[in-house]
């Protein structure tokens, strides 16, 4: 994999991931601890404090393997949030899965639809992926409401998929492959009024 550059739109960029923002991420995380604990992975048993220098050494680590892709969301210039690519698989699978997060001053303004485009459109573009899935929790309505402005199609449920704030959770499945994009995920989000 070679090495990826900043992507933007507008007043939102996604830049990678670079060891010094783990300061930034740690004030983020840790002012925000409410807002983002019930859709955090979590280890079972386990309460960790928030630790997001070894978050990015883990995220930098899987980059440097090629099965991942770590980016910041800006805003302005400013550091809002947090965008990985996990599981990348090329070959027969050619997929990938997205995960992100916001910080709560800055949801609802839509910086993260765009943030999610610009990925989409770059595993498609840049990376040659055919499928690209985001798994969200059923209550998480203000990320679900992110995959449907953007249009990706509802699979299913996996059953106590991921173990958050202190149990298996169930998620919602959501995907596109290359053949449902028929403009750029930049031109979909701009055709929703975003509404």
């Amino acid at each position: 994999m070679q090495a990826f550059a900043a992507l933007s739109f507008g007043k939102v960029k996604l830049r990678p991931l670079a060891r010094r923002d783990w300061r930034i991420l740690q004030q983020l995380l840790e002012a925000d601890r409410d807002w983002l604990r019930p859709w955090e992975a979590s280890t079972p048993g386990i309460r960790y404090p928030v630790n997001a220098r070894s978050m990015v050494s883990n995220l930098l680590y899987h980059q440097r393997r090629q099965t991942g892709l770590a980016f910041v969301i800006l805003y302005q210039g400013q550091v809002v949030g947090q965008l990985n690519v996990a599981n990348i698989l090329h070959g027969s699978v050619s997929s990938a899965t997205i995960g992100y997060w916001i910080a709560k001053d800055y949801a609802g303004r839509n910086i993260t639809p765009y943030a999610v485009a610009l990925a989409i459109d770059y595993l498609f573009d840049s990376l040659a992926l055919h499928r690209v899935e985001i798994d969200i929790r059923p209550e998480n309505t203000p990320s679900i409401r992110v995959v449907e402005k953007l249009g990706l199609r509802k699979e299913g449920l996996k059953e106590r998929f991921i173990h958050i704030d202190g149990a298996w959770r169930d998620h919602f499945v959501f995907a596109i492959t290359r053949e449902e994009r028929s403009d750029t995920m930049l031109n979909r989000l701009a055709n929703t009024h975003l509404k």
